[in-house]
C-alpha cells in the first residue's frame, strides 16, 4: 500500500545562544505515514510545548527537519519544484488554530474561498465556483447569505475557523493537517465541525492529521493516536484503547485533566500525584517524563525504548520492560491502519 505522505524519523532541534549554545529538541525521532487508499484520522495529542505544532509545520513543508525526511508520494517534499510542488500544496492542506492570523483583513470572505477554486482550476465557471463555495459553507454549518461579502473581522472566531474548514472541503485534498481546529469554537458548535471532519474522511476519502490537547475530541474523531511529551512519542495506538485504558503515566495525566461531570468525583482524584510545574526547560537525561512521574525509579535514568503492549499499541516506559521492545517504524510498515 503506497503512502501519500510519509514522515521518516523526523527530528527538529532549536538552539539559542551564541557562545554557550543551548539546544531544545522540539520533535524527537517521529515517524508516521498516511496511506493513499486507506483514509484515516490520526491524532497528535499532548500539552502545550510537546512538539505538536512543530511537527505540523514540518509535515506542511513550512519548516525543514534537522534530521529525517518528509515524503509526498515517495519524494522528499523539499525537492519538489513547479507543478510537483503545486500538486503537494493542493493535496496537503492546513487548518490553523487561529485563522485570523492567516486571513488578509482587506479582502472579503468570498475571495478567501473563490481564489483557491480559481488557482487550482476546480470549477469550469464562476457560477460553478460560487455553487461549490456555498455548498462548502453549508457543510460546516454556515449560511452563505450571512457569511459571504463580509470581512474577516466581521465574523466571530468560530465562524472564521469554520471558513478554513470549508476552504479545505472545497479543495478536496488527500490530507488535511488540522492544528487545534476547534479550540476557538463554542462548545455548541464543536460537534458540527468535528462531524464535518469525519465526513471529509468517510465521504471524500480525505485523511486528517488532527492535532489537539483535548483527548475528548480526539476520542470523538480519531482512529489512531500519538501522545507526545517533550517531542517524543510516549504512547501510540488505537485511539479507543489509548483513551479508555491509558498506559503511560503522562497519558494518564492527560486523561485525569478531563473533568468528570459529577460533583461527587474530585477532579483528578483517581490518579497518583504528578509533580507540578512546567518541566519543559529542565535538562533531562533518560526518561523525559521522570521529573513529573509518580512512578519514577532508578531505571528511569536511562531513556526507555518503546515496548509493545499489543498488536496496535506501544508505550515508552520502563514500567512495561517485561514486554517486547518494538521499533515504531517496523510496526508502522506492518500495520498501516494504526500509527505504529
Amino acid at each position: 500500500m503506497s503512502a501519500v505522505l510519509e514522515a521518516d524519523h523526523l527530528t527538529r532541534v532549536f538552539s539559542r545562544g551564541l557562545f554557550n549554545k543551548v539546544e531544545n529538541v522540539a520533535v524527537n525521532d517521529i515517524s508516521l505515514r498516511v496511506d493513499d487508499d486507506n483514509p484515516s484520522i490520526t491524532v497528535i495529542a499532548g500539552e502545550s510545548g510537546s512538539g505538536k505544532t512543530t511537527l505540523a509545520s514540518m509535515l506542511l513543508g513550512f519548516m525543514r527537519p534537522t534530521r529525517g525526511e518528509i515524503r509526498y508520494r515517495g519524494r522528499d517534499i523539499h525537492s519538489l519544484k513547479g507543478d510537483d510542488w503545486r500538486e503537494f500544496r493542493r493535496n496537503v492542506q492546513p487548518i490553523f488554530q487561529d485563522p485570523f492570523e492567516v486571513f488578509n483583513p482587506v479582502y472579503r470572505v468570498d475571495r478567501i474561498l473563490t481564489q483557491p477554486a480559481q488557482l487550482y482550476g476546480i470549477a469550469d465557471s464562476e457560477d460553478e465556483a460560487h455553487e461549490m463555495v456555498e455548498d462548502a459553507l453549508r457543510q460546516v454549518g454556515l449560511r452563505p447569505a450571512e457569511t459571504l461579502r463580509r470581512f474577516p473581522h466581521q465574523l466571530s472566531g468560530g465562524q472564521r475557523q469554520r471558513i478554513t474548514v470549508a476552504r479545505a472541503f472545497l479543495l478536496k485534498p488527500k490530507v488535511i493537517v488540522a492544528d487545534e481546529p476547534v479550540s476557538m469554537i463554542d462548545a455548541s458548535l464543536r460537534a458540527t465541525v468535528l462531524e464535518s471532519l469525519r465526513a471529509l474522511k468517510t465521504e471524500l476519502g480525505i485523511s486528517i492529521i488532527y492535532i489537539t490537547h483535548d483527548l475528548t475530541t480526539a476520542y470523538q474523531v480519531g482512529d489512531s493516536i500519538y501522545v507526545l511529551y517533550r517531542g517524543s512519542v510516549v504512547e501510540a495506538g488505537n485511539v479507543e484503547n489509548v483513551v479508555q485504558q491509558p498506559s503511560h503515566p503522562y497519558t494518564q495525566l492527560l486523561m485525569g485533566s478531563i473533568p468528570v461531570p459529577d460533583p461527587r468525583v474530585p477532579w483528578g482524584d483517581d490518579l497518583s500525584p504528578i509533580s507540578s510545574g512546567d518541566q519543559r526547560d529542565v535538562a533531562v537525561t533518560g526518561c523525559a517524563f521522570a521529573p513529573r512521574c509518580p512512578h519514577a525509579f532508578d531505571r528511569c535514568e536511562d531513556d526507555p525504548p518503546h515496548y509493545r503492549l499489543d498488536d496496535d499499541r506501544a508505550v515508552k516506559c520502563f514500567l512495561y520492560e517485561d514486554r517486547p521492545i518494538t521499533d515504531l517504524e517496523s510496526m508502522l510498515s506492518k500495520n498501516t491502519t494504526s500509527p505504529i
